[in-house]
């Protein structure tokens, strides 16, 4: 008898734990996920870039002098062979005078030793040594002209002034180190920049064409992100690309160009070249539907069973910090979850509650160029 009694204890007391774990597991949660889809989208490149225009040329004199006067102003446009600075020839035109002085004496010895040569009064030798003597004199005279010429200083090229570090009375030279000033110009500009090894595959691999010089000239067209963080009306093309990469830094040179009509920009300005990659049929992802787990990227995914499963994934950025693009980890009509993010463990079983696509993500209708 006692021992059914103990039996029986037994028993109720296996009942009463059962029914405290039935209590005491967790109910079913819900969670939102999204249908993995393919869509469209835009990635941009973002390069630092300096500004020059197509010449930039730097006036210095040719000869020495003081600087008499200035003609222009720092930021003036001017054209080709507007005259810029003149430098003072009071010396030089009295040089001049002389010299000149001395090719009419020279004239006058020739023209009275012709006539008695052709009457052989006298040889020829006289009448050479005389021609020499003004050839000799209309040289000097010619390099004096010259010199006065050079204290004109005239633009070389249309554009624009740059500044004018030296004033009235300066004395320059030829040896001056400090140029008068620079000529810019800039109806188009260039803007100059680098990229590694790695950027420059990752472009030109996703470029339109078969040699890499096609790529280059089918690249689209990129953006100019003005210091002032103003995007520049102006579209721009990829022009150039060093052939090789830079020995002791790994980069390659790039230059791209902007038509310039209105002269905004100018030698010497900086700003940010956007290189676009159009991809198409790509796996879009929010940015906050993944984690960071040692130095890896995972996103949530409920599996067949509805079990929360971790998977790593390769991921880029999309312009904007919403979505990544999704290169490796995920496949077309995985389910990811969208919330609980950083709460639900892997293996909690959940239920799905599924968001249409389209309102999570939004797909871009953009074509490649």
């Amino acid at each position: 008898m006692k021992k059914l009694s103990l039996t029986i204890i037994s028993l109720v007391l296996l009942a009463a734990c059962g029914k405290k774990e039935e209590q005491a597991a967790p109910p079913v949660m819900p969670y939102k996920v999204v249908e993995i889809q393919k869509s469209n989208t835009t990635l941009l490149a973002e390069y630092p870039a300096t500004l020059e225009g197509v010449t930039d040329i730097d006036i210095r004199a040719k000869v020495d002098g003081y600087i008499e006067k200035i003609y222009v102003q720092e930021g003036q446009e001017v054209k080709k062979g507007q005259l810029l600075f003149k430098l003072e020839t009071q010396t030089a035109n009295q040089e001049a005078a002389a010299a000149k002085a001395k090719v009419t004496a020279a004239q006058v010895e020739v023209n009275r030793l012709k006539p008695l040569v052709e009457r052989n009064i006298i040889s020829d030798v006289q009448l050479e040594t005389a021609k020499a003597n003004l050839a000799s004199a209309k040289s000097t005279y010619q390099g004096i002209v010259a010199k006065i010429n050079y204290a004109s200083i005239k633009s070389p090229v249309n554009g624009i002034v740059g500044t004018l570090p030296l004033r009235l009375g300066s004395y320059v030279s030829s040896q001056t180190a400090e140029p008068l000033t620079r000529i810019s110009d800039v109806s188009t500009i260039y803007a100059y920049f680098s990229m590694n090894e790695k950027q420059q595959l990752d472009i030109t691999m996703h470029a339109v064409g078969k040699t890499f010089q096609e790529k280059i000239t089918k690249m689209p067209r990129v953006n100019l992100i003005l210091s002032n963080g103003m995007e520049y009306e102006q579209k721009g093309k990829i022009e150039t690309v060093s052939g090789q990469a830079n020995t002791q830094t790994g980069s390659f040179n790039v230059r791209a160009s902007f038509a310039n009509a209105n002269k905004l920009l100018r030698s010497g300005g900086t700003g940010t070249v956007q290189i676009p990659t159009y991809l198409q049929d790509v796996i879009l992802i929010p940015q906050n539907a993944t984690l960071e787990m040692q130095d890896k990227r995972v996103v949530l995914i409920a599996d067949k069973d509805n079990k929360v499963k971790a998977i790593p994934v390769e991921v880029r950025a999309v312009p904007g910090g919403q979505y990544f693009v999704v290169d490796k980890g995920l496949n077309v009509n995985d389910k990811i979850l969208i919330e609980g993010i950083g709460i639900v463990s892997e293996g909690t079983v959940i239920k799905p509650e599924l968001v249409d696509y389209v309102t999570v993500i939004t797909p871009e209708k953009k074509a490649i160029n």
